[in-house]
């Protein structure tokens, strides 16, 4: 063994350490656990004898200068002995970690046992002696109070020692921490103030302050930093005590108030004398700053998290309080953007600026640590004040010189202008429900609520009166945006009210202003009706649309059959290398259009092997790009890409196309580097592979390949334009002859483009004939260039919608561009903003609806997946549509939309009302310091997919009105404690790893909709308070496989309440253990439409292969009198009785003969049936006369069943079939090539003869005129 000398004591531990790896090494990682284990107990005590040496030397240094006294020469040669005697003990401690291992790896070899249970004691047993020296000997020699007490605030020393407990902690927080949340984020906690200390530390030291003030701060962070060293010691050697835990978790919290925050009137003494004495010696220190400005913006940093754990309880301020520390967030912030983010622009900065910046950020700490939550609510002292607003001034005077540099947005208070009057009614809401409440939680006098209610019903039948002519008439302009703006405050002051204590009368002032408002209404009613006008009434009915027919996204091409022949030509023919097809033109041409019907052309798919799409656009990742092929080429193996990273993505691609002739669409393209990410996953086989590329941009085709020709996209012609615009208009009918020289205008002045053609027959379609020629007149009073003639046929079709309709357009901005939209998820959304409206008979999911319908109609919104009962079931809008979203909804301060690298440089007023990120990792959410008290939506639509999400880079961006939080695909270790308060949440999307529901869950009492997922779900127990939210509407899980759901608790459930409106559950339950518990729970849910239950039984697939009579039950379900869609999952041997009015209907792993399947086809409303795995089972399904009369979709999918006969009513209404890896299936009944309906067959990796059955009825609807039978066939 190697021997080191007490001098090389780093190397020591250096030493034990690798050595441990060889060892770990050599076992092939099989107790990489215990191994590990001691490492970290390595790295624990080589910081306390780094500790220790320094403080040998500096007591060395000491007895040199106290020789004179010789008691404390004493002393001194006592403590140091001491030092060195410990430091000593601990090198040999670690020493001997080699020796022991070298030896127990003898005994291990020549025992020849494979189990290495002598190593594997060895290890613990060298565990348990760390921890016997660190219990026995240092607490034997009180070597922590020899510390604390010796202390003399060196600053290498207190930084160094920081640093190595900094080292500690990240590795125990990351690796060990991990499953025990609260100490997770205790020792997260002490990380971040453990760096602010350090920053601390290097901020005075920049600032040149010496002497007393200086080593106050020095010795005070060395007694924390020992303190902290020995409570993680004692964290991690006592990890299984969990009582012990617990007492260490209080210690450290307790440290970090009493000892770190600026709590105790000691501590903060010590911050603000050393950072006054920081104002005082300026000699150098331009320069200095300049060479160290990271180090500057570092302390801001952590200043501003500092400020920020204060404005936890910002509802709670006093309202002057509030603007006051909105504006110091906002100085502070823009600092560090300017010394960190942006510091090219620091160097334009003059002298005196650059100095005025140091001492300012003094004062901003002086100022911050001054504050305290109870001051804020109550009132600021004066001296306190009197420093805050200098400190604002001088800030304002730093930002306005920041302005030439770096501009940035006005702070000015504005609310969103889009929807004025459905937030107004959505107030109006709220205040007719506090009227009526009975709970004092609020001390809101009641007749303020009246008054107030009654003056804002007044001025909003007032507003719905002159919507057409407000922009016409300034008075009347003016007087909207007062009302919309006292109706905003107003409903911000009841929403934080909610949130903290009592306050009497603090809706007075508000009432007055709404009473003068109300008044000045009046006024200029009675003006304008003298002076001879008339206020046109504007009824605030909905006229909803007439019901429409969304064919799904697949436009037919006019006038291009030339270019599409072309470019499949060019794919087909050619180079047998790899070579990619580029098709270029400006926006709005038709280049996924024509993309889309290249790749559905017969030829294409009968010549590659593999044909797959991958839309790119503006923001991509390599990871996201890999994972649409890959989905697309195995979509059964979508859920394995997911959990893997970019390389083993890569390689898997790569493995996919391999010895295949393929052709990939890359859709809108906007810069070679997505083409760089992918090239090496696409395989040149030399058979005539190819990529089909779509772009705005000509030169992108030449960088991937130098002679590259392009294939420009034409405009069409006036004619083709007329043909697309009558198509649109008059489907398969003529134009009439009095329309018909309006329509050539109309077509002429759409440029030649194919969007702009389809925006304006939206246009059309909704509006009078009569009115027609308005719409050429205004089309061709402006002259449009590019893509701006598009832009601005955007704004007349927006400018055309119903106010109702603009928010909802706005908001598909909040998705990600160029993807599929899920419809359910977009209505809940929609409905938990208050965008849909109420219409007497009809359900707010069927109001929104009718409302995408009518988008769709209007050609905005592209239907792209249609329900197997009719509606729509994914869509998506135009590139150009999603850029007008985006940027029409940030002008009118609807909704923002961030990406990750925009979070740390983002500018903007503090009143953002939602916000939408996308690809933004933990750090970047943490290190912006975002703070929006106001905003009510934060949505993460479509975040990098798993990406891991730690709860506290959440902590400051959860404002507390939030309405909607959408997490996306971002996953939580455990449930996010902190949106246990958002008492004002309606819709919550959120995914979590590990943990329950907690109870406190009941605090949001007008959560609408819960949607939970996780990387693995199975099932998830609701807690008892679970039945005290009542406004609950839809429960669910996703991704929903059918494998998990919700387990409601089954104590007390006679006495809890019913949940009078939930129409949408995922239900887990074990039938066989709880009786009549499925019964019992769906009787108190009344309202259900849609039920996926699935057997919650965790044993149950070992009662799989029971038959019928195995359980001799029955699941009554027939009481649900407003079911209409129901999945059952693993009931496996369960009969069912099934409602009447079900219309769709899907069955997995339920093991029925099919002789029971008579009683489903007898349900008359039944529309839809799925059939998948070992949901019936046997090999023959002779279907009865009369059954399946309704049915229009059914689909088998993974069964047994080998043959199937049937007669010609049994199929009189079908419209799809689709057969799905039925290997044994020898043929489809042939009476189906008699079926009028008929409209597509699928049939997907199926047995051959099944295949040509399907031909043949084809060939027969063929012969019967039914030209337009579509059959899929995958093999």
């Amino acid at each position: 063994m190697m021997n080191i000398s007490s001098g090389s004591s780093i190397g020591c531990f250096d030493f034990a350490s690798d050595h441990l790896d060889r060892i770990n090494c050599t076992l092939n990682f099989q107790l990489d656990y215990y191994i590990r284990n001691l490492k970290t107990g390595i790295c624990i005590l080589k910081s306390f004898d780094l500790y220790i040496r320094k403080c040998r030397k500096r007591r060395s240094n000491q007895f040199m200068r106290l020789e004179c006294d010789k008691e404390e020469n004493g002393d001194a040669k006592s403590d140091s002995f001491r030092l060195n005697s410990i430091s000593f003990r601990i090198q040999d401690l670690v020493r001997g970690i080699t020796h022991g291992l070298d030896s127990a790896f003898f005994r291990h070899i020549q025992s020849s046992a494979s189990n290495h249970s002598d190593i594997r004691s060895e290890l613990a047993r060298l565990e348990d002696n760390m921890w016997l020296f660190f219990d026995s000997d240092i607490k034997e020699f009180d070597i922590i109070s020899l510390f604390l007490y010796y202390s003399l605030g060196d600053l290498q020393l207190v930084v160094d020692f920081i640093d190595s407990i900094s080292e500690n902690l990240r590795h125990l927080y990351g690796r060990y921490y991990k499953f025990d949340e609260d100490l997770k984020i205790v020792m997260r906690t002490l990380l971040e103030k453990l760096m602010f200390l350090k920053s601390f530390i290097r901020f005075v030291t920049l600032q040149v302050v010496e002497g007393e003030h200086l080593k106050d701060l020095l010795v005070h962070v060395e007694v924390v930093a020992v303190n902290a060293a020995s409570l993680i010691c004692r964290s991690w050697f006592q990890r299984d005590d969990k009582q012990m835990c617990n007492e260490i978790k209080t210690e450290i919290s307790q440290l970090i108030h009493k000892k770190i925050d600026p709590v105790d009137p000691q501590v903060r003494e010590i911050y603000i004398h050393v950072l006054t004495a920081s104002k005082l010696s300026r000699s150098s220190y331009t320069l200095a700053m300049e060479e160290n400005k990271h180090q500057l913006a570092e302390f801001i940093d952590y200043l501003l998290l500092s400020l920020m754990e204060l404005l936890e309880s910002y509802t709670s301020f006093l309202v002057p309080v509030k603007d006051q520390m909105l504006k110091l967030h906002e100085g502070v912030r823009v600092l560090i953007i300017l010394l960190s983010r942006v510091q090219e622009k620091f160097n334009e900065l003059n002298d005196e600026m650059k100095d005025l910046i140091g001492v300012v950020v003094s004062d901003a700490g002086i100022v911050i640590f001054s504050l305290s939550v109870n001051e804020m609510k109550e009132g600021l002292q004066k001296e306190t004040d009197l420093a805050l607003s200098h400190l604002l001034e001088v800030l304002k005077l730093i930002i306005a010189e920041l302005v030439c540099i770096y501009p940035l947005p006005s702070s000015s208070l504005s609310f969103p202008k889009t929807n004025e009057l459905g937030s107004l009614d959505f107030l109006l809401e709220s205040l007719k429900e506090l009227a009526s409440s009975t709970t004092d939680s609020i001390a809101f006098p009641n007749n303020s609520i009246c008054t107030i209610l009654e003056d804002l019903v007044f001025l909003r039948a007032f507003l719905g009166n002159i919507v057409e002519q407000r922009n016409q008439n300034g008075k009347l302009q003016t007087l909207w945006s007062r009302v919309m703006k006292v109706a905003y405050s107003v409903e911000l002051e009841i929403d934080s009210a909610l949130l903290r204590d009592k306050q009497e009368g603090c809706l007075n002032a508000f009432a007055g202003d709404i009473k003068l408002t109300k008044i000045e209404a009046e006024e200029i009613y009675d003006s304008i009706r003298y002076d001879g006008e008339t206020l046109k009434v504007t009824k605030t009915t909905i006229h909803m649309p007439s019901q429409i027919v969304a064919p799904i996204f697949n436009e037919a091409l006019v006038g291009l059959n030339d270019q599409v022949e072309s470019i499949i030509d060019r794919l087909m023919r050619g180079s047998s290398q790899l070579d990619v097809v580029a098709v270029v033109g400006m926006p709005g041409l038709g280049k996924t259009t024509l993309a889309k019907n290249v790749c559905s052309d017969p030829s294409i798919k009968f010549h590659f092997h593999i044909c797959a799409w991958c839309a790119v656009s503006q923001v991509y990742s390599k990871n996201n790009l890999l994972l649409q092929i890959l989905c697309v080429i195995d979509s059964r193996s979508s859920d394995q890409y997911h959990k893997m990273n970019e390389d083993d993505l890569a390689a898997k691609l790569y493995q996919q196309l391999k010895g295949k002739r393929y052709v990939i669409v890359l859709d809108d393209v906007w810069d070679i580097e997505g083409w760089n990410l992918l090239k090496h996953s696409l395989p040149d086989d030399c058979i005539g592979s190819r990529v089909l590329l779509t772009s705005r941009f000509h030169n992108l085709s030449l960088e991937i390949k130098l002679d590259s020709k392009p294939l420009h996209l034409r405009p069409l012609t006036d004619k083709e334009s007329l043909e697309l615009l009558q198509k649109k208009l008059f489907a398969k009918e003529d134009c009439p002859p009095t329309l018909s020289e309006v329509v050539l205008h109309i077509a002429k002045c759409c440029k030649g483009l194919p969007l702009a053609v389809v925006l304006v027959a939206g246009i059309l379609d909704t509006i009078q004939q009569d009115c027609w020629e308005e719409v050429a007149r205004r089309l061709s009073s402006t002259i449009f260039v590019e893509n701006e003639h598009c832009m601005k046929t955007l704004e007349y079709s927006y400018n055309y919608l119903p106010d109702y309709l603009k928010p909802c357009l706005l908001y598909l901005g909040a998705f990600q561009e160029g993807r599929d939209i899920p419809v359910r998820r977009l209505l809940r959304l929609w409905i938990s903003e208050g965008f849909v409206r109420k219409i007497e008979g009809k359900s707010l999911e069927d109001v929104g609806d009718d409302y995408l319908m009518d988008l769709i109609g209007r050609s905005l919104v592209m239907p792209t997946h249609r329900r197997s009962l009719g509606g729509i079931q994914v869509c998506r809008i135009h590139d150009l549509v999603h850029e007008f979203c985006v940027e029409k909804a940030k002008e009118e301060n609807f909704l923002q939309i961030l990406y990750g690298d925009d979070l740390l440089t983002f500018t903007r007023p503090y009143n953002l009302h939602r916000l939408s990120i996308f690809h933004a990792t933990s750090w970047e959410l943490i290190k912006s310091r975002l703070f929006f008290p106001n905003l009510r939506c934060l949505l993460f639509p479509d975040s990098k997919y798993g990406r891991p999400l730690d709860g506290s880079s959440l902590k400051f961006l959860l404002s507390k009105l939030l309405r909607v939080l959408d997490l996306g695909e971002m996953v939580s270790r455990y449930f996010p404690r902190e949106v246990l308060f958002l008492v004002h949440l309606r819709c919550l999307r959120i995914q979590w790893e590990i943990g329950k529901i907690p109870s406190a869950i009941a605090n949001l009492s007008r959560l609408e909709t819960l949607a939970i997922g996780g990387p693995v779900i199975f099932n998830l127990l609701l807690p008892n308070a679970i039945w005290n939210i009542k406004t609950l509407k839809h429960l669910v899980v996703f991704p929903n496989y059918g494998t998990g759901g919700f387990e409601f608790p089954m104590d007390n459930l006679e006495g809890s309440p019913d949940l009078e409106h939930l129409e949408t559950l995922s239900l887990a339950i074990d039938p066989s253990f709880q009786s009549q518990s499925l019964q019992k729970i769906l009787s108190k849910l009344p309202s259900i439409r849609r039920l996926t239950c699935v057997n919650g039984n965790h044993n149950w697939d070992s009662e799989y292969g029971a038959s019928a009579e195995y359980h001799d039950a029955i699941l009554m379900l027939d009481y649900l009198s407003r079911l209409e869609s129901l999945k059952m999952g693993r009931f496996a041997g369960y009969e069912f009785v099934f409602p009447l009015n079900l219309r769709k209907l899907t069955l997995l792993n339920s093991r029925q003969p099919w002789s029971k399947i008579s009683a489903i086809g007898k349900l008359p409303n039944l529309k839809v049936l799925k059939l998948y795995y070992d949901s019936f089972v046997g090999e023959k399904w002779e279907m009865e006369e009369g059954e399946f009369q309704n049915l229009r979709c059914l689909k088998f999918s993974s069964l047994d069943i080998r043959w199937w006969t049937a007669s010609c009513d049994n199929f009189c209404c079908l419209e799809k079939l689709v057969l799905e890896k039925c290997l044994c299936l020898e043929e489809v009944p042939s009476c189906l090539g008699e079926t009028l309906t008929l409209d597509m067959i699928e049939v997907k990796w199926c047995h051959e003869s099944a295949i040509n059955s399907v031909k043949q009825i084809q060939q027969e609807q063929m012969d019967m005129g039914n030209e337009d039978l579509k059959i899929v066939i995958i093999i």
